[in-house]
């Protein structure tokens, strides 16, 4: 039976496309830790403020990262080189979505601007990770190998979404509403875009891997091409939208101390 648990099951269980699987997400969350970092260390002075929630969100993403070297450790195995096409986080930045590296890596500070163009990048970009997690919960929460870490990345994933809802909205009630909903509906349209092709190509090597049979492979390429379909008829909208969380100031405090090993 072609289900998203069945898929997966087969990623976990062979050793090479689960280092493949781990490599990508370790390298995603590890970039996302240090555009964090190098964003709160750039706050203007008027946001101040939200610098140690930055910084909490760049902790739990370097987190992120080590979990899934973790996991590589107790296969014994190593990180593999990320593919270009299955970067997902460059090539957001290759499509002018988030704050360029360039900038990043300068020591001017950030504008208002720029800061909400970051918390528009992680709304969308935190949604796709919520919904993801929310899909591995499902089928893996109680798995002897993956369980702890879905439910731990879940669990911060969650507060990162509500996090940005809560900003952004707190920008667009200080008269930034238009240039919000004009970033983040970009923003989710090229994301849409970018996350198609990246599943494209991770699901071909996948195939590779595992000896997946051409009719197999054309079923799952189709299903990624009508996922998209959808999300650009309509699906995107749910990527940018902007309600106040249950969680409020998810992200207030220190980063969570227990460690992944």
């Amino acid at each position: 039976m072609l289900s998203a648990k069945s898929l997966f099951q087969e990623i976990l269980d062979n050793d090479q496309s689960f280092r493949l699987f781990c490599s990508i997400a370790a390298s995603g969350e590890a970039q996302g830790g240090w555009e964090n970092a190098r964003i709160a260390a750039l706050v203007p002075a008027s946001e101040r403020d939200l610098a140690p929630k930055i910084t909490r969100h760049g902790a739990d993403e370097d987190k992120h990262g080590r979990i899934f070297n973790a996991l590589l450790k107790k296969r014994g195995l190593e990180p593999v080189e990320v593919p270009p096409d299955t970067d997902y986080t460059m090539l957001l930045e290759k499509q002018g979505i988030g704050l360029a590296h360039e900038k990043l890596k300068a020591d001017q500070p950030l504008t208002v601007q720029d800061i909400i163009t970051y918390l528009a990048h992680s709304r969308v970009t935190e949604q796709r990770a919520a919904d993801q997690m929310v899909m591995l919960k499902k089928y893996f929460v109680d798995h002897p190998v993956v369980g702890r870490a879905v439910r731990m990345i879940s669990n911060d994933e969650d507060n990162h979404l509500a996090y940005t809802h809560e900003e952004l909205l707190r920008f667009a009630a200080a008269g930034h509403g238009r240039h919000i909903r004009r970033t983040l509906r970009e923003t989710a349209l090229a994301e849409i875009r970018v996350y198609r092709d990246v599943s494209l190509a991770v699901m071909a090597r996948m195939g590779r891997i595992l000896g997946w049979s051409r009719p197999k492979a054309a079923v799952l390429a189709f299903g990624i091409h009508a996922m998209y379909c959808y999300e650009r008829l309509g699906g995107w909208r749910r990527m940018a939208t902007l309600k106040m969380p249950d969680r409020r100031n998810a992200l207030g405090g220190p980063a969570a101390a227990p460690e992944f090993a």
